[in-house]
């Protein structure tokens, strides 16, 4: 498309497009500084002028980004590197997070608080700033796939169409950058990933609309990233320093309770990390080796049971035993690792549907196996539903860490001294995934996930091979149980069920793994942060968590079945005409005739 031409789906010239889109961002930053309501009844408090707060600073953030992404479309010295792809697409979809979060916000002021007469005079400049920028940005000549043959009929579905099928465009060779360079992006990405997180976490529960514009505009700046083609360049980047990436994110992880002042907000987070390193450990089982577990979750809570048992509780039917944590976490571990191998033994010559149904059907047996051993219904080991309850918080060499603690005049309570455990335990999580993935046995793991008949054709022992990953899979989830019975200070058999209406659940765990992606590290981690955090903050979610898992579910195996972080192979599956570019055959009709004669 030239200069002159004009956008198929906006009929505006393209050289007046970028001058309105820049002009449309400018005003809904000012809009910012503006009150967008008269009452503080409506979450953020929006009603001060020149102190953006809630969804203002959102709405800044995002239509600043844009702004610069509009810039950079000028040629400005130096922007042209925050843009690899060198296309317009990634303006347009920061354009369209703005006009999504502005308008979310204008509408659900009218609706909470009774009308539009509730919107102040700035709500109104921010909904025509982002009008302008988002008509702007779509009137650019974007990089847009084909429409579907089946739609190219109708003109009005066919320009709908065109709005959302956005390529991605290549990114342009990046010049060859040194080390310094290389750990200074990766520095700067996990800062800006720490402030991210953390602001997402700082929202209060009750204030759902935030979290809702929070929530749409890092979807769309995640999408306009890989669109930039900079998520793919990071990654790299993050993939020739692995071990300094590393590090970064775990001291990111560390320095995250000194960033909260609310207990609760190092609770959630502690919380995401033992599901993350459970979920890391199912990976092993299914992104690895392709068993369909649909019982895991009954590992945690052999780990955690058996963890309950021997650290001092007064209700633990073993009176007398009080293990110091390093043994109480091996017990979970080795009565965990026992139960893998006993599931694992008589079940793992099984493929497909029939081992997930053993699987479902071993989970479920737990659940109900605690409940009845009560002293009434069995013999009184985990006091049935009443569960093993007042277990003591952990003193590792005479650190408490049920106490809260002054470090360089941060006050760390109890929750914030457990999340700083369960960084320890997710490291040597993590550094057994990533040793046993890169092993011969790894190999085997991934032999067997592809084809388990040719991988025993070329000598690999398929049953033992899975009993390893089931073994060690369970055994990762004891670790993590042993720590989540001390941090909720009880156990319980509700938990510990196929779907619930909280996690941790086996439906939760195995969705955090697809979610986030098979077969990788950062893949689960990632996913087990979304599915804990999103219903942490969206209340009204709760009553219909499995709704909101399946729509996410059937989104993403349409529009990135490998994952949001994909493994390298799997993407190469999903993906193989995009990554391959395979010559068509010639047939002998395609060849001219004289050709064919003269043969």
């Amino acid at each position: 498309m030239t200069n002159t031409e004009k956008s198929p789906v906006l009929p505006l010239p393209a050289p007046l497009a970028r001058p309105l889109a820049a002009a449309g961002a400018v005003v809904t930053i000012a809009s910012a500084f503006m009150s967008w309501t008269w009452t503080s009844d409506f979450p953020g408090d929006l009603t001060v002028y020149g102190y953006p707060a809630g969804l203002q600073v959102i709405t800044l953030v995002v239509a600043a980004v844009a702004l610069v992404f509009l810039l950079a479309g000028y040629g400005v010295r130096g922007l042209a590197r925050i843009n690899p792809s060198g296309s317009d697409n990634t303006a347009a979809l920061f354009a369209l997070g703005t006009f999504v979060v502005v308008w979310f916000t204008v509408i659900a002021i009218a609706v909470d608080l009774g009308g539009l007469v509730n919107v102040d005079p700035g709500g109104f400049v921010a909904a025509v700033g982002a009008l302008l920028l988002a008509v702007g940005a779509l009137a650019l000549p974007l990089d847009r796939r084909p429409a579907e043959p089946a739609l190219r009929g109708t003109a009005a579905l066919g320009r709908a169409l065109r709005f959302l099928r956005l390529a991605k465009p290549a990114a342009r060779p990046a010049a060859p950058s040194g080390a310094v360079a290389d750990r200074l992006a990766i520095t700067v990405g996990t800062a800006l990933g720490l402030v991210v997180f953390t602001y997402g976490i700082g929202i209060d529960n009750d204030d759902s609309e935030t979290f809702i514009g929070y929530a749409i505009a890092v979807g769309f700046a995640a999408w306009a990233l890989v669109h930039a083609g900079l998520l793919d360049r990071y990654a790299r980047i993050s993939a020739r320093h692995r071990g300094f990436a590393a590090t970064l994110a775990f001291a990111a992880a560390a320095v995250f309770p000194f960033t909260q002042s609310d207990d609760h907000n190092a609770n959630v987070g502690v919380n995401i990390l033992i599901f993350a390193t459970v979920a890391l450990g199912l990976n092993i089982v299914v992104g690895l080796t392709g068993l369909l577990d649909l019982g895991y979750v009954a590992f945690l809570g052999v780990g955690a049971y058996a963890a309950a048992l021997v650290s001092g509780s007064e209700y633990s039917p073993i009176s007398g035993a009080q293990f110091p944590f390093w043994a109480a976490a091996l017990t979970g571990m080795a009565a965990s690792l026992a139960f893998g191998v006993l599931i694992g033994a008589p079940t793992l010559r099984l493929r497909g549907d029939y081992l997930a149904i053993v699987t479902l059907g071993f989970g479920e047996i737990f659940r109900i196996a605690v409940n009845s051993l009560d002293g009434d219904s069995g013999p009184n080991i985990t006091r049935g539903p009443n569960g093993i309850t007042q277990i003591p918080d952990l003193n590792i060499f005479g650190f408490n860490l049920g106490e809260p603690h002054q470090i360089a005049g941060f006050t760390l309570g109890r929750f914030a001294n457990y999340m700083f455990l369960m960084l320890i335990v997710t490291a040597i999580v993590v550094l057994v995934y990533t040793r046993a993935a890169d092993s011969r046995i790894g190999r085997s793991w991934i032999a067997i996930r592809e084809d388990e008949t040719a991988a025993t054709a070329m000598g690999i022992n398929g049953f033992r091979v899975k009993l390893i990953a089931f073994a060690l899979g369970a055994s990762l989830a004891g670790l993590a149980g042993a720590v989540m019975a001390h941090v909720n200070y009880s156990v319980n058999p509700q938990p510990y069920q196929f779907a619930g209406a909280a996690p941790p659940n086996s439906a939760f765990l195995l969705a955090a793994v697809v979610l986030g992606g098979m077969g990788t590290v950062s893949g689960p981690l990632l996913g087990a942060s979304i599915l804990y955090l999103v219903p942490e903050k969206l209340q009204f979610l709760q009553n219909y968590e499995l709704l909101a898992f399946g729509i996410a579910l059937v989104l993403l195996m349409r529009f990135r079945p490998e994952g949001i972080i994909a493994d390298r192979r799997r993407k190469l599956e999903f993906h193989e005409t995009d990554q391959l570019d395979v010559p068509a055959q010639k047939t002998l009709t395609d060849e001219p005739a004289a050709t064919r004669a003269g043969a």
